[in-house]
């Protein structure tokens, strides 16, 4: 009887799910007609937003105080929802009112391009089907797609298509994606199973030179080499690593008893553009034995320009290449792109096979779970966006636009030039790094003091009034600002506001009384990639 009772209790409870609805309906679900309504207000005000960002300050200056204060962060975790309609309009204002805007038209700060509209929109609808791109069970056509993009992506830099890839985050991880697999094919022995302490050896060492992302520093801590690895190579006056130093480092740390694991080449340098002797470096490797790295997270798309510096043409003869298609390929963050030749180093050096997972498919028809070449085993539809983009402009597309950013650079550079308080310092790819350096302003080491603070304030209050964004980076010891084009909204009239701007403020701030006086040194020649 007490049995009984207990089924009828729990069928009651069962059905009390769906009282008076007719099915159970989750407070976070819409139904059809709203989720419409909804979307279609949103889109509108997403419109108006891309119609108008150009007259929109590019940063709006928020304190972490004031922004924390728009979100009133100090409510506690709302006990009852709120209307979505009314939620949606919220976020909408606080979003576009309150973001600094990487799709504005003088937005050149770091390396993060303007977002393609149709992959925003891309993301709407891979969100809204949300598969899991771990395997290919999970998300068949997304897992294709993936495949599918990574083919375009190693065809568009000039890499074998016939490589093995993932779609990751962005920089960081694609370059720890290529960083592991390089150790597991480098070390002789299964590093896997026995770790790096295995086998009684000299330390491994890793070679790049020191314009390179810090991404370096993190993979040789995060996966057990330590920062002391690294063997930072000396640059020529161009910031391109010295092969002959870095031929003469990999000879003595071999003498010394030092295993080298891999050669790190940077296809265009997060400061200036810089792009290493990548042929000279893939020569040296190969006669070596030693995995070849690019990181190419940023300069790797170049390589379709007619005019591409000459090294690019060498991105095919790398064991492995990171590309951020969130960078020059304009597609949404995020998305990065690691490639490796051999698409066995992949599984090598990420595969497990759990009996938790299912194997399906046939010697002929093996399917690809990418869970099996990567660090994570849940994974968004990334490719998606980057698909539309690829699909919408074609090669053509992608080869003129990375032609307009770069004009567009080497046009700034030389509209600095007709500046004389302004000195033009590099020109790599389509990065500009420049700075303010008035007449009579000494260049010793106390004239470059006052000179680097003179200019980190100038870059303050550009960023500060929102009508242009610029980030900066060192040359030497020098403080200089730094412009990065990779947005395909920008146009000749942008880059020519940009000396006025510099010019202008750094006129107000500068203190002649307070600075160095000595004759005015030669212009610096212009530093290219």
């Amino acid at each position: 009887m007490r049995r009984r009772t207990r089924r009828l209790t729990k069928t009651d409870g069962v059905r009390n799910l769906a009282r008076g609805r007719g099915r159970r309906r989750a407070p976070i679900d819409l139904d059809p007609g709203k989720f419409r309504r909804l979307g279609k207000t949103l889109v509108e005000d997403i419109a108006k937003f891309l119609a108008t960002i150009a007259s929109r300050e590019v940063n709006p200056g928020r304190s972490p105080r004031e922004v924390r204060k728009l979100l009133k962060g100090g409510r506690r975790f709302p006990a009852e929802g709120t209307d979505p309609s009314k939620l949606l309009r919220e976020a909408a204002e606080l979003v576009l009112d309150n973001s600094l805007l990487t799709g504005h038209p003088r937005f050149w700060g770091y390396i993060s391009s303007s977002g393609s509209p149709i992959g925003a929109l891309g993301d709407l609808l891979a969100s809204s089907v949300n598969p899991n791109v771990g395997s290919f069970q999970l998300g068949p056509l997304a897992t294709e797609m993936e495949s599918q993009v990574i083919r375009w992506t190693a065809e568009l830099i000039g890499y074998p298509t016939s490589t093995g890839g993932i779609l990751v985050s962005g920089g960081n991880m694609a370059n720890f994606v290529c960083f592991l697999a390089a150790r597991r094919s480098s070390v002789p022995w299964n590093v896997r199973s026995e770790g790096l302490a295995a086998k009684s050896v000299g330390r491994f060492s890793v070679y790049t030179s020191a314009e390179t992302h810090t991404w370096i520093q993190k993979a040789a801590d995060l996966f057990g080499l330590g920062t002391e690895s690294i063997r930072w190579i000396p640059v020529d006056t161009n910031l391109r690593m010295d092969v002959e130093e870095l031929r003469r480092r990999i000879l003595e740390d071999r003498a010394q008893g030092c295993v080298p694991l891999m050669v790190v080449g940077t296809a265009g340098t997060v400061g200036t553009g810089g792009v290493d002797p990548l042929r000279e470096i893939a020569a040296l490797c190969r006669q070596q034995k030693i995995w070849f790295h690019i990181d190419g997270a940023y300069g790797a798309p170049a390589a379709i320009l007619k005019d591409a510096p000459e090294d690019l043409r060498a991105i095919g003869d790398a064991d492995s290449v990171a590309v951020d298609p969130h960078k020059w390929l304009y597609a949404p963050l995020e998305a990065g792109c690691a490639l490796v030749k051999n698409p066995q180093n992949l599984l090598d050096t990420f595969s497990y096979r759990p009996p938790y997972y299912t194997f399906d498919g046939t010697d002929e028809d093996v399917p690809t779970n990418y869970y099996e070449r990567g660090l994570q085993n849940s994974r968004s539809f990334r490719a998606l966006k980057i698909w539309l983009g690829m699909r919408q402009v074609g090669l053509n597309g992608y080869r003129r636009m990375i032609s307009d950013d770069v004009r567009l650079a080497e046009h700034l550079f030389e509209c600095i030039g007709r500046y004389p308080e302004l000195e033009a310092c590099s020109l790599g790819l389509s990065i500009v790094t420049f700075r303010f350096a008035p007449s009579g302003v000494d260049r010793s080491e106390s004239g470059t003091e006052y000179l680097n603070k003179l200019n980190t304030d100038i870059l303050a209050t550009l960023q500060k009034q929102g009508k242009a964004f610029c980030s900066s980076t060192l040359i030497g010891k020098k403080f200089v600002i730094r412009a990065c084009i990779v947005n395909f909204r920008t146009d000749v009239e942008d880059v020519e506001l940009l000396p006025a701007m510099v010019a202008e403020i750094g006129g107000k701030i500068h203190t002649p009384d307070r600075s160095v006086v000595s004759a005015r040194t030669p212009h610096r020649p212009a530093i290219r990639g």
